[in-house]
C-alpha cells in the first residue's frame, strides 16, 4: 500500500488499509484510489474517507456496492472511522473509469465531467493497481481530453454561463432577488469551469477550495479577490447585484 501522508487520524488510515486488504483480493477490482481531501493532504478529522474502485466491467458495479454495504456494517475498522467525526464515513464509489459528459439543464449549474476526471485521475492516490490498469485509463484523459471535445465543451459552458448571467438583471427587475442571486452564483461557478477548460487544467470543485484553485492550480491569484467581491452581496433586496452582474460579465468577456 502506498504511503499516504494525508490521513487526518489513525482510524482513517486503518480503515483505508483494511479496505485495500479486502478489495484487492477480488479479481474484479483493478484499481483502488484514495480521492478528495485525504488524497490531497487537506483532510480534517470530520472528513470522509473517499475510496474509489475501478473495475473493467460496469456490470460489476452493483455487486461491488452490495459487497461494500454489507462490509460497512460488519468490519471493525469501517465502523470505527464513523466515530471520528460528526459525519465521517467511507464514501465508496465504483466505476470503470469511462468518464463521459452527462446531459445538464439550463439552471442546474456546472456539470461534473471535468471534476470527475480531476478527482479520479489527477488528484488521487493509487493504493492498489492490477496490470497497470490505472495508467491505461489515465492515458485517455491526460494531459487533457481531445481538443475537439474541449472546444465543444468550452462553447457549451460559456452558453450556460451567459444564460444564467443574463437572467440576473431580469430577476432583479422583477424583485426576485433570491433567484437573481442563485443565477449569479451559478454563473460564477460556470466562469470557473470555463477557465479550467480554456487552460486545459482539471478542477477540484466549484464550491470549495476556490482560493487554492485560483492561486495554485490556475495560477491566476489576481482573480480570486474579484470573484469574492462578486459573491459578497451586502444588501440582497437592491440593485447591488446589477453591479455584480457587470463585473462578472466583464471578467467573462476578458478571460474567456
Amino acid at each position: 500500500m502506498k504511503l499516504v501522508k494525508g490521513y487526518p487520524t489513525k482510524k482513517h488510515k486503518l480503515a483505508a488499509e483494511k479496505f485495500v486488504e479486502i478489495f484487492s483480493k477480488d479479481p474484479r477490482v483493478m484499481t483502488i484510489l484514495l480521492t478528495c481531501s485525504c488524497a490531497r493532504g487537506k483532510a480534517c478529522k470530520d472528513s470522509c474517507l473517499d475510496l474509489n474502485v475501478l473495475v473493467k466491467n460496469e456490470k460489476d458495479s452493483d455487486e461491488m456496492e452490495k459487497k461494500f454495504k454489507k462490509l460497512d456494517k460488519s468490519v471493525k475498522e469501517f465502523k470505527e472511522v464513523k466515530k471520528v467525526g460528526a459525519y465521517t464515513q467511507i464514501d465508496f464509489n465504483v466505476n470503470s473509469g469511462n468518464i463521459v459528459p452527462k446531459r445538464r439543464g439550463w439552471t442546474s449549474g456546472p456539470d461534473d465531467f471535468e471534476l470527475e476526471i480531476g478527482n479520479l485521475l489527477v488528484y488521487s492516490v493509487v493504493l492498489f493497481d492490477r496490470d497497470n490498469y490505472f495508467n491505461k485509463i489515465k492515458k485517455r484523459y491526460m494531459p487533457y481530453y481531445p481538443e475537439k471535445l474541449r472546444k465543444k465543451r468550452l462553447k457549451e459552458v460559456k452558453n450556460f454561463l451567459f444564460n444564467n448571467l443574463d437572467h440576473v438583471p431580469l430577476y432583479v427587475k422583477r424583485k426576485l432577488y433570491f433567484q437573481a442571486f442563485d443565477r449569479l452564483y451559478k454563473s460564477n461557478q460556470e466562469f470557473l469551469q470555463a477557465l479550467f477548460i480554456k487552460k486545459k487544467v482539471y478542477p477540484i470543485a466549484y464550491d470549495k477550495w476556490i482560493k487554492e484553485q485560483f492561486v495554485e492550480i490556475l495560477k491566476m491569484p489576481e482573480l480570486y479577490p474579484q470573484i469574492v467581491d462578486i459573491i459578497q452581496v451586502k444588501k440582497l433586496e437592491s440593485d447591488e447585484m446589477l453591479k455584480k452582474y457587470d463585473k462578472l460579465m466583464n471578467l467573462a468577456k476578458k478571460y474567456l
